[in-house]
């Protein structure tokens, strides 16, 4: 049923009479399309990380075509992104976070750096250094066959900028003026570490100041201000749940202890034996060394890389 409609202009006497649909109609089309649109602006946000005011331009832009909104959304941050990265390219990074990936055999450290502590906290950045860990455990992957002996890499940023994500295809650079451009801090990706392993061999792997996993997005890896790993065998049958311990418990050493090298038992007590790991006082037993821990568990340490977000590099250090 249409409903008649009768205007009439008191100034020119003139009457018209004209039909619209009905009212119910309008009002539950409206409510529908609305709803709709709200659905769509609310998962295109969701998926992008975009402020609501950019997704409702880019659905308004291409007449709520999601794909095409998405990926106008991607071009502008880019573009935005490396505009806002060149701008920002001279401002102080002292914040950040370590990142540990540890997956069987091999193991990642990276360290991505902020501006502020605020920012450091944020999943889109969290997101970053998690991009950047698994690039870099994917393009070391090839290194792992058949393994007699542990293998490590170091990675400083230029190089690890380069490395190309599986997510998209896009380089670590290329995520790094995303994630400026939608945080709008100044971001340097610095550095990374990558460690395998015979199968026979193991890491312990410890990070301190852990963030709290609040996004399902973000379970295959470990944030703090501080992260380590150490690489020991067994010299005798242990169970695996005792090494496996035994392993954190020394990651948590080397990330407290601050040791420069690994050291050997046989070295004479010095000025810099409080360097060396197997010489230092353990950090949960202070009445026994490491190295007397590693020979009463019947383990033996033959490397360890330690992270420190933030910490001054010394020209020439390894990385």
């Amino acid at each position: 049923m249409f409903i008649l409609c009768a205007l009439r202009s008191a100034r020119f006497g003139i009457s018209r009479v004209f039909a619209t649909q009905p009212t119910q109609f309008l009002h539950c089309s409206g409510a529908r399309l609305i709803a709709a649109d709200k659905e769509l602006l609310i998962k295109l946000r969701k998926k992008t990380g975009y402020t609501f005011t950019n997704c409702k331009k880019a659905l308004e832009k291409f007449d709520s075509d999601f794909q095409q909104a998405e990926a106008w959304l991607h071009q502008q941050a880019h573009k935005e992104g490396w505009s806002k990265a060149s701008k920002l390219q001279g401002r102080k990074t002292k914040e950040g976070l370590i990142g540990l990936l540890h997956d069987g055999n091999s193991a990642v450290l990276v360290e991505v750096n902020c501006e502020t502590d605020f920012v450091a906290r944020n999943i889109k950045f969290r997101e970053l250094v998690q991009l950047a860990g698994i690039a870099t455990m994917e393009h070391c992957r090839a290194k792992q066959t058949n393994l007699t002996d542990y293998v490590k890499s170091s990675f400083v940023a230029e190089e690890v900028k380069k490395l190309k994500t599986s997510l998209d295809g896009r380089t670590l650079a290329d995520q790094l003026a995303l994630a400026i451009g939608n945080l709008g801090e100044n971001m340097a990706i610095r550095r990374a570490a990558w460690v395998a392993v015979p199968s026979d061999w193991y890491i312990g792997a410890y990070v301190h100041g852990e963030l709290p996993v609040d996004n399902p997005s973000l379970t295959k890896m470990t944030f703090g201000k501080y992260g380590g790993f150490v690489i020991y065998r067994a010299l005798e049958q242990n169970a695996k749940e005792q090494l496996s311990d035994l392993g954190r418990r020394l990651g948590q050493h080397i990330v407290g202890m601050m040791p420069l090298s690994v050291g050997s038992v046989d070295d004479p007590p010095g000025d810099d034996s409080e360097t060396k790991l197997l010489a230092q006082p353990f950090l949960l037993d202070p009445g026994t060394t490491v190295g007397q821990l590693l020979q009463t568990n019947g383990v033996s340490v033959l490397d360890f890389v330690r992270y420190e977000c933030g910490e001054v590099i010394e020209a020439g250090e390894n990385v």
